[in-house]
């Protein structure tokens, strides 16, 4: 993550670019609702594309000699729920593509799916579990941000996978050897931004947020 321009074979672009588009245009439509219900929502909306933009933006050298990053998919998956981050991934992939060189326009659609949609799916559903478990707002939080880090990276691995599988060992065996590139390195980003993100959170609780809303909003985070 992100896969680089013309790295996948063509019929793999054109794929995942259609199963990401459905995601988006419920993404879209949520955004739309929100912005209609709760107006007061627009900052933390741009709070989380920022974080979103930032952290994905920042490349770090792994010891394979690849790189890796965060995501910053957590954040805005615990404010407003997966669809949204959909979105947000879009715009931020196409402007770090086309301003940075980090991903491409060919590889668009399978970059959003892992970062905006696989990545997102995974933390909305351990956010939840947590919280139908009795686990507290900063748990919930540090266990999503984690896990939609991992699950975009394991996701990007199988999409890998899929399209070089191993002349030996087929799709599984290609996977684990993609796999294998960044996790010395992503665990511990992960948790990093784990920690990050709670933090964030806690900022927008306590400051220029009204902290009941942001409560009930994290409480009720919507697909």
């Amino acid at each position: 993550m992100h896969i680089m321009e013309g790295f996948l074979p063509v019929q793999h672009s054109i794929g995942w670019g259609l199963a990401s588009a459905p995601f988006l245009v419920h993404g879209a439509n949520r955004i739309r609702k929100i912005l209609r219900e709760q107006p007061e929502a627009r900052p933390m909306l741009a709070v989380s594309g920022a974080f979103l933009f930032v952290l994905s933006a920042l490349k770090l050298p792994s010891v394979t000699g690849s790189c890796s990053h965060p995501t910053g998919a957590g954040l805005g998956t615990v404010l407003f729920g997966p669809s949204v981050v959909a979105v947000l991934s879009a715009i931020v992939l196409l402007f770090q593509s086309l301003l940075l060189a980090h991903g491409g326009l060919t590889t668009l659609g399978a970059n959003i799916f892992s970062m905006g949609i696989a990545g997102p799916l995974i933390a909305y559903a351990v956010f939840k579990g947590a919280k139908a478990l009795g686990a507290g707002i900063g748990i919930g939080v540090f266990l999503a941000a984690f896990f939609a880090d991992l699950g975009t990276y394991v996701v990007t691995s199988l999409q890998l996978a899929l399209a070089f599988p191993d002349p030996a060992s087929g799709i599984a065996g290609a996977a684990t050897k993609f796999l294998g590139v960044f996790a010395i390195t992503q665990v511990p980003l992960a948790i990093t931004e784990a920690l990050l993100t709670v933090v964030v959170v806690n900022l927008l609780l306590q400051r220029g947020v009204n902290k009941d809303a942001s409560l009930q909003t994290l409480s009720r985070s919507a697909l």
